[in-house]
């Protein structure tokens, strides 16, 4: 198959990575000095289970409207920050109009699908999310990841039986690339929970400098975790999303137990870029806001990143 992925960054190098081992075409989209190096020398991923060398197709989005059509690809992949969304989808707009190739959103939050349906429509709208996987660019061209970095993808905002055959040939394709890969019928259930996850650890990572296992494991810091992820789980009601106690408590096991990971706030933080605040607790306070709900612990670290990062 022929994949576009658009937001070449650690997430997005690894699964691109992937494909392009098991013989799929795959061009990347990436900017500055990491596009410069995959452009000289090639890309490197290294990963416990995974080594990639290889020379890749990598562009960045004025090359890509000026020398491919958007009927080139049989997917587009989205792995780029959440507050890119918007301002790509509309600058691609008239270059996705002239094919009907779906896009995936492999991003943090719950708030990318309906932008991306605004331009190509929900028939040809995908969500998903990156589990259980840590990715990061270490130096230009270079990713190391970690993790099983599992796929989750279904139709938006649930699964219709004309995009049933699309979705199993790309769990098929993903899971002979060694990505293991699961189709579910509500993807927005699924992506809530990621985000029960993302707005527990990210944001607290980000002002710790704490790694996830350090942070869950914390005496005191690891009752806030549990009280943000709880938060998430209550406003998810104004999404039409049912998630309850056992939800949080299955997305707190899962990240106590996994491998310690840097968060990708926290790096962003480190680096000096633009945190996903929006994305992530953003996405909650705007839902209790509806809702008229109390989010107390979500509102005090969302107050005090934008204290003290670009956000």
């Amino acid at each position: 198959m022929r994949f576009l992925i658009i937001g070449a960054g650690g997430i997005g190098c690894y699964y691109g990575a992937r494909l392009q081992q098991a013989g799929h075409q795959v061009v990347l989209v990436a900017r500055g000095e990491h596009l410069a190096a995959m452009q000289q020398q090639g890309l490197r991923v290294e990963h416990e289970d995974f080594r990639f060398s290889q020379p890749v197709a990598a562009l960045d989005v004025a090359s890509l409207r000026e020398t491919c059509a958007s009927g080139d690809f049989d997917l587009v992949v989205l792995a780029m920050k959440s507050q890119a969304t918007g301002p790509l989808m509309a600058e691609l707009a008239d270059w996705l109009a002239t094919s009907t190739v779906p896009v995936l959103s492999l991003q943090n939050g719950v708030d990318n699908e309906p932008l991306i349906s605004e331009v190509v429509g929900e028939a040809r709208t995908l969500g998903g999310l990156a589990v259980r996987i840590g990715g990061h660019i270490v130096a230009p061209g270079l990713v190391q990841a970690d993790g099983p970095a599992q796929v989750i993808m279904g139709a938006w905002p649930q699964q219709r039986r004309a995009q049933a055959g699309l979705l199993e040939q790309l769990r098929q394709c993903f899971e002979q690339a060694g990505i293991p890969t699961r189709v579910v019928v509500d993807i927005r259930r699924e992506l809530w929970r990621k985000l029960i996850i993302n707005n527990g650890v990210n944001p607290l990572s980000a002002l710790t400098g704490l790694d996830t296992r350090r942070l869950s494991h914390h005496p005191q810091l690891g009752r806030s975790v549990y009280q943000m992820m709880a938060e998430t789980a209550a406003v998810a009601a104004a999404d039409g999303v049912s998630l309850g106690k056992t939800d949080v408590d299955e997305m707190y096991a899962l990240i106590r137990n996994f491998d310690a990971i840097k968060t990708s706030m926290l790096v962003d933080k480190e680096k000096g870029r633009e945190l996903e605040l929006d994305a992530i607790s953003g996405a909650v306070l705007r839902r209790a806001e509806q809702l008229g709900l109390e989010v107390p612990a979500t509102r005090l670290a969302h107050g005090l990143l934008r204290l003290t990062a670009v956000a």
